[in-house]
């Protein structure tokens, strides 16, 4: 006999993937009453240990764009506490699901309803006012009344239900102008997958092929097609499969296809493939994928519609709330059936092939307005059902995105409702709360930055024990990495196109400019070689125009055979500076194309100093995984003043953003902030760098990043002395966020780094001060 309940909430989210995971506890942190509802047993959605996508976002194509807030402490505490290697897909065992669960049960005023699927929704006056989900296991109905309500379903099944306007499969070119959508429009989407993974048992293990499976002979299908088994111990994306089937209605077809598939897959690579046979001679299959993991379905229309456009516009939206940075990654409707697979892939990853260059992105602000739907006053949505085109969720369906738009819609959600105001309002009327809140919690917006009249931090004056200067970098330089992996594919030092290496210089009054800048070159052919150098001004880290239109010094260099340092006088003073950030911005030296000369890679990457190279005419892409190539510059820059933690921006943007102490002088270290009159002092908010360079599938097992500081002091100035506040050990999370045992008067706050885990300077993106305790 069914039972039927009751609940009412402020928030009721449905889809516990990674976007509703995030905006629930968003919602929920900010004080309000919070319902996640999902339809399986584990969080995550596809990240989870069920379908098991690693989440990427930006930083696999952009340095410094790793997605913050809930997303970014999840990501860093599972690293820490987990044994397991990551590799892209087919990785992720039950740490990950229970890191999302051990958040979730630690969230205040959070409410998980598991193994519960949403089958009705109840609309009055164009306002939703409950929904109903049916648990099996429970044998039991449950109506949940809320105030806003989240669609984080992936498949957009509340909107759907309550009668919104939805989009499904391909636009035609002509409707919005878009490049890279079709001539004629289809229902075609992109497909489901599933993965698979294996083990290595020490000993040759054989595979047989089940008869009913799909048996793959044809190398051509593998090699020729973008289909290449990179890493034989399990995937893979192209496992793919979605025309002619519905990716909704048809999904247990499509599962079973896929399984026939995926086995036939190992099949080749185990038995048949010479390239693969001998690599997974002691491979034997571990886990095989049965939740197929979604690309695309519905697309639930909202105040605004994203499109590809919107990936390469110059003017910010004014409600961004979120950003990506993944390229347009439209998968070949059919994905195995196809004649090959997704375009880049196909194309063997050239970098300068037609198919990457076009489809290279970002990073781009996400307007408010895409989370909005627009049939209904009280309906939000986040993940890969956001109101976009075809081509514009090619970008933003990733994980990552998906999970920053959803902390967007979920503080939108709670911004609502301590507000009193529909959620339509509140991209105009509120839009400012939002975004500060959303850089208070640890999320960072390319545009937006932090003006929070409550943040005692911003009036103080911030010195420190020490600071590093940036001299450059060279190949004897040491980078404690702590196992970071790098894809070295793509970095060969050879000058095959013009190169680019970011320097972070200082500004203001006291600014000395600067004088000489030196690369390290290596020329590998018997006579001089003469290399056209520019130094120019950039707008920040992501300024990929290879004319900006700031040019300071030009000159041409002349370099010897053999390997030199090739000292350039630029004589730029600091006067000559269009001055953007105060304190501290960058300038770029790019070097013209010498196929016989290499640029030397330093040994580390000097912390927000990133080099790129020029992938199609007049546009540049990060170089490598974001590296430093080998440079000197006089005289030194203060690059990491204490300033820093206070200029609104906690990550390398427009300037490095970060204090660094100098790694000359042995921690203990200190950063100090001070106030002309006694201010109470309640909170601290606290960022540290790392966790921001690489993605997340490149940080090995029960890591912690070396920058990230681990032991630490907070002190208060008591008049007479320091007081130690608080001392905490063995940090490894980048923000940390510390209530007072009690509100202190004080006129100045200490901060001092006894350790980090690795790196010899102590390293702070950002500071924050609140009076109360909240």
């Amino acid at each position: 006999m069914t039972r039927r309940v009751t609940e009412n909430y402020d928030l009721v989210v449905c889809g516990g993937g990674l976007a509703g995971f995030t905006a629930a506890v968003a919602a929920a942190r900010m004080g309000h009453r919070v319902c996640l509802v999902q339809d399986r047993p584990v969080l995550g959605g596809n990240s989870s240990s069920e379908v098991r996508v690693v989440p990427r976002g930006s930083t696999t194509y952009h340095a410094y764009a790793r997605e913050g807030g809930v997303l970014a402490e999840l990501m860093i505490g599972e690293r820490m506490r987990n044994h397991e290697p990551i590799f892209e897909n087919g990785w992720a065992n039950s740490v990950w699901d229970l890191s999302l669960y051990d958040m979730a049960q630690r969230t205040d005023n959070l409410t998980l309803l598991l193994n519960t699927v949403v089958r009705e929704v109840s609309v009055e006056d164009g306002r939703i006012t409950s929904v109903t989900g049916w648990t099996s296991s429970a044998e039991t109905d449950t109506v949940l009344g809320a105030e806003v309500f989240l669609d984080c379903t992936g498949d957009g099944v509340v909107a759907a239900l309550a009668g919104c306007d939805f989009r499904s499969g391909e636009e035609a070119r002509a409707e919005f102008g878009e490049p890279h959508a079709p001539l004629e429009a289809s229902e075609a989407t992109m497909g489901n997958s599933i993965h698979f993974k294996t083990k290595d048992v020490g000993h040759p293990v054989d595979f047989e092929l089940p008869e009913w499976a799909v048996e793959y002979d044809d190398p051509d299908f593998f090699y020729a097609q973008g289909r290449v088994p990179y890493d034989v111990r399990g995937g893979f994306w192209w496992i793919e499969l979605g025309k002619p089937w519905h990716t909704i209605h048809d999904a247990e077809v499509i599962r079973h296809q896929l399984t026939r598939h995926a086995l036939g897959v190992w099949d080749w690579m185990k038995n048949k493939d010479p390239r693969t046979r001998e690599a997974t001679r002691n491979l034997a299959l571990d886990w095989l994928g049965q939740v197929p993991g979604k690309r695309e379905s519905r697309r639930i229309m909202g105040l605004h519609l994203l499109t590809e456009h919107d990936l390469v516009r110059d003017e910010p939206f004014e409600d961004e709330v979120a950003y990506g940075g993944w390229n347009i990654d439209l998968h070949t409707p059919g994905g195995l059936l196809a004649p090959t697979s997704e375009p880049t892939a196909a194309a063997g990853y050239d970098l300068h092939s037609t198919e990457s260059t076009t489809a290279y992105v970002g990073p781009f602000g996400i307007p408010l307005r895409s989370l909005v739907a627009k049939d209904v006053s009280n309906l939000l949505m986040a993940g890969r059902n956001v109101s976009a085109t075809h081509v514009g969720l090619g970008s933003v369906r990733v994980q990552a995105t998906t999970a920053i738009m959803g902390q967007a819609a979920g503080t939108a959600a709670a911004v609502a409702l301590a507000r009193r105001l529909p959620v339509h309002e509140i991209p105009t009327a509120a839009i400012r709360d939002v975004q500060q809140q959303l850089l208070k919690d640890g999320c960072f917006l390319p545009n937006v930055v932090n003006t929070d009249e409550q943040d005692l931090a911003r009036s103080a004056t911030v010195t420190a024990s020490s600071e590093a200067v940036n001299l450059g970098a060279s190949p004897g330089d040491r980078w404690v990495d702590g196992g970071l992996r790098e894809n070295t594919r793509h970095s060969s030092g050879y000058l095959t196109a013009l190169r680019a290496q970011w320097i972070p210089v200082e500004t203001g009054p006291e600014a000395p400019g600067l004088r000489t800048v030196s690369v390290l070159l290596r020329n590998h052919a018997d006579r001089p070689v003469e290399i056209p150098a520019r130094l120019q001004q950039v707008e920040h880290i992501w300024d990929y125009r290879v004319r900006t239109g700031a040019v300071l010094a030009e000159t041409v260099l002349t370099v010897e055979p053999g390997e030199h340092w090739v000292t350039w006088e630029v004589g730029v003073e600091a006067t000559a500076l269009r001055v953007q950030e105060p304190g501290g911005q960058y300038v770029r030296v790019d070097l013209a194309s010498a196929p016989d000369v290499e640029w030397l890679r330093a040994g580390r990457i000097l912390p927000g100093a990133v080099s790129a190279f020029e992938m199609s005419p007049g546009r540049m892409r990060r170089f490598g995984d974001g590296v430093t190539m080998s440079h000197r510059i006089t005289p030194a820059q203060r690059a990491y003043r204490p300033i820093s933690v206070v200029r609104g921006a906690a990550r390398p943007h427009r300037a490095t953003n970060s204090w660094r102490s100098d790694p000359g002088h042995p921690l203990d270290q200190w950063l100090q902030l001070a106030w002309d009159e006694p201010r109470q002092v309640g909170t601290v908010h606290l960022t540290f760098a790392g966790h921001l360079l690489r993605e997340y599938d490149h940080t090995p097992t029960l890591w912690r990043d070396p920058q990230t500081v681990r032991d630490y002091t907070l002190q208060t100035w008591s008049g007479e002395g320091w007081r130690d506040v608080l001392t905490v050990r063995e940090n490894g999370f980048t923000r940390r966020v510390h209530r007072l045992p009690e509100p202190v008067l004080t006129s100045a706050l200490r901060l001092v780094v006894h350790a980090t885990n690795g790196d010899p300077s102590a390293a702070v993106y950002e500071v924050r001060c609140y009076a109360d305790a909240r």
